[in-house]
């Protein structure tokens, strides 16, 4: 038996509809739609009707593939079996109740958008006229759905000519996840999750951030570790404070292990002293080292701003050397600016900047390609001190030394802006 081609239809359009029998009967209307995510999740297993009885409303259960396709225009479905007694529904994801309303995320505009309706796709019986299936299609998320839900109960054909003529924001259910369920019986959703991993984090922020709270717990854990760290990096400390308290000390220690580790003391440095050390004792040695010495430090002074991570290499040493420093690097190698050149001891020598790095011979000493003049300061500088010394030298990153010479870390330019716009 071969398929015809699927004629489309939407939650909208089908809710409310009457199902009548052979006989045309009454068997109630169309109340809700039934996936069983754990069969097929592509795929409405089954009306849930409802229908008046002895002064109650009985509710039943019509599968799919007992229903007779509508032609264009039909105002009833026709059912080829009688309804049955409705199943526990714990395990079925009901469409209008689950998917109406809720907000799920466009990937590709950046943004939390809201399910107006969902579009569907009889599939049917050549020769029988029999449903074989009703697919999920799209999921509609702009005003053609909208104005579908508004315009409910005038004739299809209205609806239709109306709505048709609106834009289409509709976003493809083959890209829409489950994640879990709420008490409440609400769904959160996920749209390509390794394609919203690979967006900025900038913009993985902003997405977060208009999600309620269990939405965006629940998103921001199911991230990889590294993307984790860089858009936690991104918010502001309230928000960063309660994302890290909606993990457990073993999964937070992970993330905060990808961050700067700056930027991971000034986080840990918000949380109590419990959480923070909780988070700690989870971590690697090396990094818990890096992290607990930065916060001995003011979070407003240049030791409290600056990064553990940057590039340091012998003085002695050539370009070819620098090189295999910067590809053995493991922090973000989006902040490196400039490599710094330095003596046994760890006192800063020389810094020779990346363009020029990379346009010279391998053999090429690097005190040779030195900037002339070091701009540095000193541990306890203060944040204006440091902006002040940013702006008079248009500088790209600034290293901070300790006692005689020693390089303790570096602040970058990103930090210096993330500063003053705290201010």
């Amino acid at each position: 038996m071969s398929e015809l081609k699927p004629m489309l239809t939407s939650v909208s359009t089908l809710v409310g509809m009457a199902v009548v029998d052979d006989a045309g009967k009454p068997c109630g209307y169309v109340h809700e739609f039934a996936v069983d995510v754990a069969v097929d999740a592509a795929h409405v297993q089954a009306f849930v009707l409802k229908q008046r009885s002895g002064g109650k409303r009985k509710t039943t259960f019509l599968s799919v593939i007992h229903v007779v396709v509508p032609e264009p225009g039909d105002k009833v479905l026709r059912a080829s079996s009688p309804p049955t007694k409705t199943p526990v529904m714990d395990d079925f994801l009901m469409l209008e109740r689950d998917l109406l309303d809720q907000q799920i995320i466009d990937v590709d505009g950046h943004k939390v958008v809201r399910v107006n309706d969902v579009n569907l796709a009889w599939e049917r019986n050549e020769a029988t006229g029999e449903a074989q299936g009703l697919r999920i299609d799209e999921v509609e998320v702009g005003l053609r759905g909208a104005s579908r839900r508004m315009l409910k109960g005038l004739p299809a054909t209205a609806v239709d000519s109306i709505s048709n003529k609106l834009p289409a924001r509709a976003i493809p259910w083959g890209y829409v996840d489950l994640i879990d369920r709420d008490p409440a019986r609400r769904v959160r959703l996920k749209i390509e999750q390794e394609k919203l991993a690979k967006l900025h984090p900038s913009d993985i922020a902003a997405i977060l951030e208009e999600l309620a709270p269990a939405e965006r717990e629940a998103i921001f854990t199911s991230l990889p570790e590294e993307t984790a760290a860089e858009t936690l990096e991104e918010f502001e400390p309230k928000m960063q404070k309660a994302l890290l308290q909606g993990l457990d000390s073993e999964r937070a220690a992970d993330i905060i292990e990808e961050m700067d580790p700056g930027a991971a003391a000034d986080l840990l440095s918000e949380l109590s002293d419990e959480e923070s050390d909780a988070i700690l004792e989870e971590m690697e040695p090396e990094e818990r080292q890096d992290v607990e010495d930065l916060l001995e430090f003011s979070g407003d002074s240049a030791a409290g701003r600056m990064t553990t991570d940057f590039v340091g290499v012998a003085a002695t040493g050539s370009v070819a050397d620098a090189i295999a420093a910067l590809r053995a690097f493991e922090g973000d190698a989006d902040t490196i600016t400039e490599v710094y050149l330095l003596n046994e001891e760890e006192h800063l020598k020389g810094v020779v900047a990346l363009p020029r790095l990379l346009l010279s011979e391998h053999g090429t000493e690097l005190m040779t390609l030195s900037e002339g003049h070091i701009v540095h300061c000193g541990l306890h500088a203060s944040d204006k001190e440091v902006a002040e010394l940013f702006d008079k030298y248009n500088l790209r990153s600034l290293p901070v030394l300790a006692q005689h010479g020693r390089i303790a870390g570096v602040i970058h330019a990103e930090q210096v802006i993330a500063q003053l716009r705290e201010g």
